[in-house]
Formats: C-alpha cells, structure tokens, sequence
C-alpha cells in the first residue's frame, strides 16, 4: 500500500474516524455524571459481574479504537505479502471500518449501563458480535493469503491452496452461527447462551482442523 492509497483510505475514512473521535468526546462530556465504578463485564445471565473505574471506563475502547485504526493500515505495509492485499483492498476496508464501528457501539452501550439506562446488554452484544461474524464469514472467501487477516494457522500460511479452501470451508459456517447468534440474542433461556458459545467454539475450532487435514491431503508436509 502506498503513500497516496495510504492518504485516499484516510479521507475517505473520515465518517468512521470522526464517528470514534465523537464517542471520545461523547464519553468526556459524560465524565461528571458518571458513577465512579462502571460496569465492565456482564455474565452469561446478562447480570453485571464486573466493573472498571471511571476513567478506565470512558477511555480504555475510544482510545483502543483509535489506536487500532492506523494499525490497521500499517499491517498491509509490512505483510510479506502485502501484494494481495490489493486482491481484496475494498474487503479489507469492509471489515475495518466494521470493526470500529462494532467497537464504538459496544462503548456506546457501556455509556448508557453506567448512566442507568435499563438495556439488555448481553442481548446486544451477543447481536453485535454475531452480525460481525456474519459479515466476515459473508467475505472470508475472498481474503487473498495473508499474514494478518483471516484464518491463519501453520497449514493455511504454508499453502494457498489450504488457505483458499480452508476459507471458502468456513464461510458458510461463519454464516450459519452468525445467524444462529442473532437469532438466539433476543431470548433469555441460558441453554441458547451456551448454545451461542459453543457455535462460537465450533467456527474457531473445525476449520483449523481442516486446514491440518486438508494440508496433509495435498502431500506438503
């Protein structure tokens, strides 16, 4: 990525960018109102069992966000193969920009928990996360071999062909729990909330097994 696609990504970014600098701002112009414990963790149940203080609170996921933005377009620089990242360039941006915007929702809601507003957070959460594991899962396909982004185990990084198969073998897994998860975030019954977890479980864990299987398939090891 060079310096002028580097300077085009950062203006046409400039929705999200001032998006995040607005939820900063949002969080410390609420300072004063807010308690000085906040809610930092919430149980399977959607019960508050963790808390954070303050100014850990109003900080710690706008400056994380900000932070992870030029971070993000550092990594295709010095991928060593940073020549596919032009492959899927507008997929990479896709899943950049969702990711802030998935951030600074989740910091959103955490505003408003500790302003006592009555929010089913564990439901919100579970819906946030699951659309983005639609979203990725809707797009894994067509992530070009890389060092950064996608499903990165010793058997993808060592072939293409695994690294191409393998994501296009856990696309519509990704998918299918991205739906699951929505699905299941509106009710309350914990056996759906382990359920949900273990979804999870499945789409980390069955692909890396395929990429092992199916590189030992091709006969490269």
């Amino acid at each position: 990525m060079n310096d002028d696609r580097l300077s085009k990504n950062i203006k046409q970014d400039w929705p999200v960018l001032f998006f995040i600098l607005a939820t900063l701002a949002a969080g410390l112009l609420l300072y004063p109102r807010l308690p000085d414990m906040m809610p930092g963790h919430w149980n399977i149940k959607g019960q508050i069992d963790g808390w954070v203080s303050k100014p850990f609170g109003v900080l710690f996921f706008p400056l994380l966000n900000l932070g992870l933005y030029p971070l993000m377009l550092l990594l295709p620089r010095i991928d060593p193969r940073r020549e596919n990242y032009r492959r899927f360039a507008g997929v990479y941006r896709l899943i950049r920009l969702f990711l802030h915007v998935f951030l600074a929702l989740l910091y959103i809601v955490t505003l408003l928990a500790a302003l006592g507003y009555t929010l089913r957070v564990d439901a919100i959460v579970k819906f946030a996360v699951s659309l983005l594991i639609l979203v990725l899962g809707n797009y894994m396909g067509k992530i070009k071999h890389n060092y950064f982004v996608g499903i990165k185990t010793p058997w993808t990084l060592a072939s293409e062909e695994v690294w191409y198969k393998t994501h296009r073998f856990a696309a519509p897994l990704w998918v299918g729990a991205g739906i699951l998860g929505m699905a299941i975030s509106v009710f309350r019954q914990v056996w759906l909330n382990w359920l949900y977890f273990a979804s999870l479980i499945v789409i980390g864990l069955v692909p890396i097994i395929y990429s092992y299987f199916l590189f030992r398939k091709t006969g490269l090891n």
